[in-house]
């Protein structure tokens, strides 16, 4: 095992995914030497191994830290609107159903690997090294040991290098090796907690003249009770299409094991969708089921020596679509907690800079998984029920009553980076009592008492202060 050179004062990075990029790009705009070690090849010259999500949702704390990077003019074009849900109810009928009531209430689909070019291109004209065909295969803490922690990792030839353990950054998902290492070394409480669903992508090719076949702006959702499938938006005219659904017993991944089942499936519940999908049983039989879950980690660094972010620290079931916000959100709150008054990081105290974030984050990325489980319910159920509905419709109405006190729980997360999502949680608990008392025996908005609304929302919630 020989010895790898790692200059002092170089940033390692474990993982050049969408994080990880974002990452070494805001540090090397800081003056920071950064090197990216990434296990797959450069997905800039060759196909990549199917796997991760094809298109996701970006929201306004994404934005946020796209715009402290400087790179939302490259981005942008990428970006489809949705200004809110297309509801197929199971006899066709459409339903739209808006996220919010301002025109910056908008999330916006993009291409996980559009994104992903675009951050890498950008941190390599930043400077940054980003080796390919790469990868951390364990790490060595020096428990006991000071100075001795060892990184080890397997070159493009897949011989084994060694080096010191400082400043290395997991950015490298959720089976993340880094975060393995803290677990077994350190003895702390990881919980991963994976769910009984799994998914599938699927594509809807684009119509005559690269014409979408379905509304462009909007997230489309076919909510089946336990099972849903959603449809987003993508440039080319096309749409990356999901299915959610049980692995096992009927309906299941597993009793879809032919392509008889998986047509009569598609006929059976999304029927309007099914005739706009040629090639909907080849590719349902070609392409892997993806598993989900949630983790959940007490400790997410080591002295100045190692520290976990976005999936690594904290992965998520994708039901909020903030995996990647929440991310983005980890890179700009880690910049803000390592570089002083100028913007710089040379005299950064790394060791109480990972500290800080990892106390000031984990209530919040703990709040988002909680969210992101109770959305899946609502988007694949909920949102079908009248209450729902009337409750939702109410929402709005208070929120025009009450633009800073009553907030809706979902714009909260998406489109108010200033409210932090333990806050977002916990008003949101606030909110659905109020909600729930007002429409307990009320058929419509027009038969409830807003005057007696009003009170509630004024006794029971604090005007959000700016900031959060």
């Amino acid at each position: 095992m020989n010895r790898m050179k790692n200059p002092a004062g170089t940033v390692t990075i474990a993982g050049a995914g969408l994080a990880g990029t974002l990452l070494a790009l805001l540090l090397a705009q800081r003056g920071q030497q950064v090197r990216v070690i990434e296990r797959l090849p450069d997905m800039r010259r060759e196909d990549i191994p199917a796997g991760r999500s094809i298109n996701l949702a970006l929201a306004a704390r994404g934005i946020q830290a796209l715009e402290m990077a400087n790179i939302m003019d490259q981005v942008r074009p990428l970006l489809i609107p949705m200004p809110g849900r297309m509801l197929h109810a199971p006899d066709g009928t459409l339903t739209f159903v808006p996220y919010g009531q301002g025109e910056h209430e908008v999330i916006y689909s993009v291409s996980r690997p559009g994104l992903n070019r675009v951050l890498l291109d950008a941190a390599e004209r930043a400077g940054v090294q980003i080796r390919f065909n790469c990868s951390v295969a364990h790490a060595d803490l020096d428990v006991g040991q000071p100075g001795h922690g060892q990184l080890v990792v397997h070159d493009a030839s897949g011989a084994l290098h060694t080096e010191p353990l400082l400043r290395v950054i997991g950015a490298d998902g959720g089976g993340s090796v880094l975060r393995r290492a803290l677990v077994g070394q350190l003895q702390i409480d990881c919980t991963e907690d994976l769910l009984e669903h799994g998914y599938k992508e699927l594509s809807l090719p684009p119509g005559p003249k690269g014409r979408h076949l379905l509304d462009r702006q909007a997230l489309h959702i076919w909510p089946r009770g336990g099972f849903m499938l959603i449809a987003l938006p993508n440039v080319d005219g096309s749409f990356t299409v999901t299915l959610f659904l049980p692995l096992k017993g009927t309906p299941s991944f597993e009793s879809l094991a032919g392509e008889d089942a998986i047509l009569h499936f598609f006929q059976t519940h999304f029927s309007d969708v099914c005739a706009l999908m040629p090639e909907l049983a080849r590719e349902f039989l070609a392409r892997p089921t993806g598993i989900m879950g949630t983790v959940r980690c007490s400790r997410w660094s080591y002295r100045d020596r190692l520290l976990l972010i976005g999936d690594a620290a904290h992965a998520m079931t994708p039901f909020h679509g903030q995996g990647m916000n929440c991310a983005f959100e980890d890179c700009r709150e880690l910049i803000e907690c390592l570089q002083d008054g100028s913007g710089l990081l040379d005299g950064a105290d790394w060791a109480q800079a990972f500290r800080d974030f990892e106390q000031g984050r984990r209530a919040h990325t703990d709040a988002i998984s909680q969210m992101a489980l109770e959305n899946y319910l609502e988007m694949r159920d909920t949102v079908r029920d009248p209450g729902f509905q009337l409750r939702k419709a109410l929402s709005l109405v208070l929120e025009r009553r009450h633009p800073r006190r009553f907030v809706p729980r979902y714009s909260m997360v998406m489109f108010h980076p200033e409210i932090p999502y333990a806050q977002a949680l916990e008003r949101g608990c606030i909110q659905e009592a109020i909600l729930a008392e007002l429409t307990d025996a009320a058929r419509s908005v027009e038969s409830i008492d807003l005057a007696r609304a009003d009170r509630l929302v004024e006794a029971r919630l604090v005007p959000i202060r700016a900031g959060g």
